[in-house]
């Protein structure tokens, strides 16, 4: 977010900056929704819902795990929140007690580290190795060092877009399960893959704890909407949580991803054109120099190594935008020991955009000399 601000101010100056450094879609969101919001705001009242949003939402919901996975989700079991922030919020607080262990990939989103550590619990961070997957064995020897309350599964995951395969994501529920700990899956990237489909953890157990989002495939990130799927032993304390904490999503957004589920050519556009540009980063980011390049599974992000000769990536990321107007971000919030080697790079924009910014970067490449060579 500081990459974020700092260009924001150049672009404010003026200067022709491309921004690659925030995790979000360049495309608008979807005609339907704007026409439904459109609709709703003639009418002049917006009004709080209950705490666990709108019944036709999350009726649609629990129908698009049916539909989209072969899983009956009972509707009493979907929450809907302000935005996928909200609902780790939500989960943590209704699943675990101050001072529970909480086991999280590193390297992985840094607002896990962080709001694990404002709620009181211990964030334990686990480095995965070159597949970048956090497997069940890990987890199981993680657990056996100093045993855990709960663990957090990105898959897609931000910032690698690496995808926990169908039969580790299955060994490792199992695995949760078995010992008791209490199993956070991340699927706000679902819908942006490029290999084979997601799963969804609903899929082995009907006790774990879903988050998920109209944020990146829904191209919602400012309406702040996204979604719970809860166990029934946790549904009426995170309602009486999000009673208190939020009273209740806003129903602007929640109309207007009513009417973008049923949306999806445009959709899949705007991920054939991610499709494209990931085909893009493949291609040249290993010419550029950069090295222990991520499986790109899904998501719209490429986690890589910086290329030889810098000191690390908050200098070459500072150097990047000052003197060639591209905002990349570096790794050091990802992985607090191994990230200052690692930048991460959206490519959520247009084709054109990224294709101009590589090409500055190949040309400040050519020319940039660090004072730590």
């Amino acid at each position: 977010m500081d990459v974020l601000s700092e260009a924001n101010r150049m672009t404010a100056r003026g200067l022709p900056v491309i921004s690659l450094a925030v995790g979000q879609p360049a495309a608008p969101a979807p005609k339907g929704a704007l026409a439904a919001a459109a609709q709703l705001l003639e009418t002049g009242r917006i009004a709080y819902t209950d705490a666990l949003g709108r019944m036709d939402l999350r009726q649609r919901i629990a129908r698009l795990y049916r539909e989209q996975h072969g899983v009956e989700v009972p509707v009493e079991r979907v929450m809907i929140t302000t935005g996928s922030s909200a609902g780790f919020n939500l989960a943590f607080l209704a699943a675990f007690d101050v001072g529970d262990r909480v086991a999280i990939a590193a390297p992985g989103y840094p607002a896990y580290r962080n709001i694990l550590r404002a709620l009181g619990l211990v964030p334990v961070e686990i480095e995965v190795g070159d597949d970048y997957v956090l497997g069940a064995k890990q987890l199981a020897e993680a657990h056996a060092r100093e045993p855990l309350q709960g663990v957090l599964i990105a898959s897609p995951a931000n910032p690698t877009g690496t995808v926990t395969p169908k039969d580790e994501l299955r060994r490792l529920v199992e695995f949760a399960g078995r010992e008791g700990i209490r199993f956070v899956s991340d699927e706000i990237y679902h819908g942006l893959v490029f290999g084979e489909p997601e799963a969804t953890a609903l899929e082995v157990s009907d006790e774990i704890i879903v988050v998920n989002s109209f944020s990146k495939f829904y191209c919602m990130t400012g309406w702040r909407i996204g979604w719970l799927v809860l166990p029934q032993s946790l549904v009426r304390a995170a309602e009486c949580i999000g009673q208190s904490l939020y009273i209740s999503p806003p129903e602007l957004s929640q109309v207007a991803a009513l009417a973008v589920i049923d949306q999806p050519g445009e959709l899949e556009a705007i991920r054939d054109g991610y499709r494209d540009n990931r085909a893009v980063m493949l291609e040249r980011l290993p010419k550029l120099g950069f090295t222990h390049l991520a499986p790109m599974d899904g998501g719209f992000y490429a986690y890589a190594a910086i290329p030889p000769g810098f000191a690390g990536s908050t200098e070459f990321a500072r150097r990047v935008l000052e003197e060639c107007h591209v905002a990349i971000t570096p790794g050091t919030d990802f992985d607090v020991r191994r990230g200052e080697r690692f930048v991460r790079v959206s490519y959520a924009c247009g084709t054109p955009s990224l294709k101009e910014a590589l090409d500055r970067l190949e040309g400040w490449l050519g020319n940039a000399r660090s004072p730590q060579r």
